[in-house]
């Protein structure tokens, strides 16, 4: 190990938090860090390029499995580039998977709030158009039964 940083210096440099670096050193996705005397870790200068592309990968949403998997790609230089475009390719179908989640229950809100600027803003909080849909059946509650919308998607 060329230089010797403790943990914090890594911290810092990386965005990442010590006990975020202590887990992924506790489920292999960094190699053990060499220890002083005294037991503290100590990295180098790999660790840090190693914990940018974990970080890297955990801000575009893999998975700690899919990490590892592209970690242990990046290990191996003789394994095809197609490994690498198989493992984005799942996590984009369920990118786009959440997207359309996430636009059903945008339309979903834009009608609740529609619902209650039409019949109700206002008046007591009790009789809210809102509260009754978020209390009602979950059929009722996912949009699949709504009764009534005043605004366009």
């Amino acid at each position: 190990m060329n230089a010797r940083l403790s943990i914090g210096f890594v911290a810092r440099q990386t965005g990442c938090t010590v006990p975020t670096i202590r887990y992924y050193e506790e489920i292999g996705l960094l190699p053990p860090a060499g220890r002083t005397e005294a037991g503290q870790r100590q990295f180098d200068e790999r660790t840090i390029r190693r914990l940018g592309f974990i970080r890297r990968c955990r801000d575009f949403g893999f998975s700690i499995e899919q990490v590892r998997e592209l970690v242990g790609l990046v290990d191996a230089s003789d394994r095809p580039c197609a490994e690498v475009r198989d493992i984005a390719a799942t996590h984009l179908v369920e990118v786009r998977r959440k997207l359309d989640e996430l636009k059903a229950l945008e339309t979903s809100l834009s009608a609740f709030v529609c619902s209650c600027e039409s019949a109700c803003v206002g008046g007591p909080a009790v009789d809210c158009t809102i509260l009754e849909d978020l209390a009602a059946s979950e059929r009722r509650a996912q949009g699949r039964e709504y009764r009534g919308s005043c605004c366009p998607s």
